[in-house]
């Protein structure tokens, strides 16, 4: 396996393997408004595997960026990787969010069943197309979730969880807001957590945690808290592969091991040194940052070696 790893690293590095890859606009009508995404078709005379890529929380784009933490160009540059090894793929703003905005304007109208469920029309989309193989649900961060929930009504060949979380995302920002927060706001933070896992709204948030608990995604976050992602994941019936980066400030290591717990048959990759953002980037809070706004850092070599790698053995199980 090391030595596939390896081979496939290669062939990343020095661009030995290429393709003739058609870029396209696509679109999806959802009944609900229009999503609007980026198709990446590998020029070939036999149907190629697809990858649907899902997108991280809040209002990340279909490229990985996101106005509140810059532009990387994480997501773009994977499905080009993709592309150039005979792997199509679909990237999607969703629905809130950069051009697919008018599908829903108001946050307070998300909520993840929404997402679940334009990610199952994209890839019911993806499925009927003929120029299209094995369908795989690739989620990053959040978006792992939403790529765990959508895939067994699309009985996907495979799903994909890339820096995504194991535990209810309550549970994640507790953990994460007890290291930066003074004391009073720790607590009443605690409170608003406390509320919206019950499934109730609460409209007095200190200034200070607007962006987190503003009343407008409130019903978004209820509708989050209600999932647990290592119980939803261990349920899934198909071929599975953990990625997570050691150096991840967002998601745990510990969060990919729960998912393996949870799904034993699924591969796990631990990839040394690989950020949030799919780049590697030292254990350097300013540097970590400023990956996150440097489209220019390459990914993880491993990264796409790992998927490619996983991707063309799907073809011998």
């Amino acid at each position: 396996m090391m030595l596939r790893v390896l081979a496939l690293s290669l062939t990343l590095f020095t661009g030995f393997v290429q393709a003739t890859v058609l870029q396209r606009p696509i679109t999806l009508d959802t009944g609900t408004g229009e999503l609007f995404g980026s198709l990446l078709l590998p020029k070939s005379e036999q149907p190629v595997p697809v990858v649907l890529i899902i997108s991280g929380s809040g209002p990340t784009d279909r490229d990985g960026n996101n106005p509140e933490g810059g532009r990387n160009d994480s997501l773009k540059r994977l499905a080009w990787v993709l592309a150039k090894h005979n792997i199509a793929s679909v990237r999607y703003d969703k629905r809130g969010v950069a051009a697919s905005l008018a599908a829903t304007p108001d946050e307070r109208n998300l909520s993840v069943e929404a997402y679940v469920a334009d990610a199952e029309a994209w890839g019911r989309k993806l499925k009927a197309d003929s120029r299209f193989g094995p369908l795989i649900l690739l989620g990053h961060s959040e978006g792992a979730l939403i790529a765990t929930l959508a895939a067994p009504s699309l009985d996907a060949a495979a799903v994909i969880s890339l820096s995504g979380s194991a535990r209810p995302v309550d549970q994640v920002l507790r953990q994460q807001l007890s290291n930066r927060l003074p004391p009073p706001l720790m607590l009443r933070s605690n409170e608003l957590l406390d509320s919206l896992k019950a499934g109730r709204t609460d409209d007095n948030v200190p200034p200070q945690l607007q962006v987190i608990f503003r009343p407008s995604v409130q019903p978004y976050l209820i509708s989050l808290f209600r999932q647990d992602p290592a119980a939803a994941f261990g349920k899934l019936k198909m071929p599975a592969l953990i990625i997570q980066g050691s150096n991840d400030i967002q998601v745990g290591v510990n969060d990919a091991r729960l998912l393996k717990a949870a799904k034993p048959d699924a591969e796990l990759a631990l990839i040394e040194g690989m950020n949030h953002v799919m780049r590697i980037v030292p254990n350097d809070v300013k540097r970590q940052l400023a990956s996150y706004r440097d489209p220019q850092l390459p990914l993880a070599a491993e990264l796409g070696a790992r998927i490619i790698g996983f991707i063309d053995g799907l073809r011998t199980r």
